[in-house]
């Protein structure tokens, strides 16, 4: 057995879990305070919960393609040097996830933008408080297309800033 890249590979999943965990949980109350005040999970308005299942599902595919970045950069560290430069990993992962912060502002705004152009005249937070699943259904089917279209191209932009080490061109 690679106790090296046993090692490795238990910390790529401690930190990915750490690192959901942390921002699913930020995202979640942020969205609480921002627009849903009075939002709770009990059951009674099922519309929160559907609109809520899939914003947590939209951060969750940013996720997936920033964390791989994240944990280049952890393999790039130990593999240049015997000790990891933990200052530089919280760095380029600080970076990575205020990307993949931005990228999903971005994309909400889109969602709340383009569904106010095909709802004119409605209120999707308003609906979503008064229990309206038709608009979450179609809020959160929004939200998850584009999060969707756009997962690749945050996936390219946060790998073009890994910290690859220089290679030679021997040609």
């Amino acid at each position: 057995m690679n106790s090296q890249l046993f090692t490795l590979a238990l910390l790529e999943i401690i930190l990915s879990i750490i690192i959901a965990i942390v921002i699913m949980f930020a995202s979640y109350k942020v969205l609480i305070r921002l627009f849903f005040k009075d939002g709770n999970l009990n059951g009674e308005n099922l519309a929160f919960t559907i609109f809520t299942s899939g914003f947590v599902i939209s951060i969750g595919l940013i996720l997936s393609e920033i964390l791989p970045s994240i944990t280049n950069v952890v393999r790039i560290s130990m593999a240049e040097s015997e000790t990891v430069n933990i200052a530089e990993i919280l760095s380029y992962s600080g970076l990575y996830l205020f990307i993949g912060f931005l990228a999903s502002v971005l994309i909400n705004g889109a969602v709340f933008l383009l569904f106010s152009l095909f709802t004119k005249g409605i209120n999707e937070f308003k609906e979503i408080q008064k229990n309206n699943t038709s608009v979450a259904i179609l809020v959160v089917a929004i939200m998850v297309s584009i999060t969707l279209i756009a997962k690749d191209s945050i996936a390219l932009l946060i790998s073009a800033l890994v910290p690859y080490p220089a290679v030679t061109n021997f040609l």
